[in-house]
């Protein structure tokens, strides 16, 4: 069957789950072949032999029973780099770029920081901070071994030394730490959110918080503070609708400059606040 024939069949199969059904078929036919997707537009009369077919039907499949694209791969871009994932991590958001946007707007960068993700996954917030600021120190914690295991490898490929990622629940690895700037994409979906129906191949302990989504935010509201430099910022990622009851959060945790940013679509993402402020 020809390369060409393989992709219109394709996506002619992906097309009622995906909007991307095209991209998808091309990218999981490189990863059969082992060719980059120039190769398909050169040579679109090639044949795919059975073997390959029989490989390339066992990924198509995956993405038709809706695994994410990233976990198929093993890998997703973000904020320039391209990192590993698993289905022990999330699959880094494009809006989650916005705390990163955050973070670096804050810290000068000529700073030598000491900056704490919290929560951190594949590592995707802290390398990305670190790559921008190398005269700071990044400290990314995670409960999840598996999660972690990911986290070092991202940071091994991405050549970064200051980047130490420690195995813990929230801030139990850095008790007796003190950083400048916390950021965090903690769990904030509702338990019985129909959402998580569509992530059902992601980590549930990195998604789900409680009945309102809001319980991992109270812990951090307040964990966080007592690590904080007395002008430190923490940052969390948030849903849309989650506005003022993390600003509630805070504000009842004695927390002070709450401030939401809205993310690139408009809706209200990260909510920043100061241990000490105006």
């Amino acid at each position: 069957m020809r390369l060409d024939a393989v992709i219109a069949d394709a996506v002619e199969r992906l097309s009622p789950i995906t909007d991307t059904a095209r991209l998808d078929a091309e990218i999981l036919l490189c990863k059969t072949i082992d060719m980059p997707r120039s190769y398909l537009f050169a040579h679109p009369e090639d044949e795919l032999d059975a073997l390959s077919r029989d490989r390339f039907e066992t990924l198509l499949m995956r993405r038709l029973q809706g695994e994410p694209m990233s976990y198929i791969t093993g890998t997703r871009e973000f904020w320039s780099h391209e990192l590993l994932v698993s289905p022990a991590t999330l699959v880094p958001r494009p809006e989650t770029e916005l705390l990163v946007e955050l973070a670096l707007r804050e810290i000068p960068r000529t700073a030598a920081w000491e900056v704490l993700d919290l929560g951190t996954g594949s590592g995707a917030i802290a390398i990305s901070i670190a790559a921008e600021r190398p005269l700071c120190s990044i400290t990314a914690t995670d409960a999840s071994a598996d999660a972690l295991a990911i986290a070092r490898q991202n940071v091994r490929q991405a050549d970064l030394a200051n980047v130490t990622c420690l195995s813990g629940n929230w801030t139990e690895p850095v008790a007796d730490k003190q950083f400048t700037i916390i950021v965090s994409n903690p769990p904030y979906v509702r338990e019985d959110d129909e959402a998580l129906n569509d992530l059902r191949f992601e980590p549930l302990s990195a998604l789900a918080s409680g009945k309102d989504g809001l319980n991992d935010i109270r812990i951090l509201a307040t964990l966080c503070m007592p690590l904080l430099t007395n002008d430190g910022w923490l940052m969390m990622e948030h849903g849309a609708d989650q506005k003022d009851a993390v600003a509630a959060v805070l504000e009842e945790a004695g927390w002070r400059e709450i401030t939401c940013h809205n993310d690139l679509a408009g809706l209200p993402r990260v909510t920043a606040a100061r241990r000490n402020g105006k």
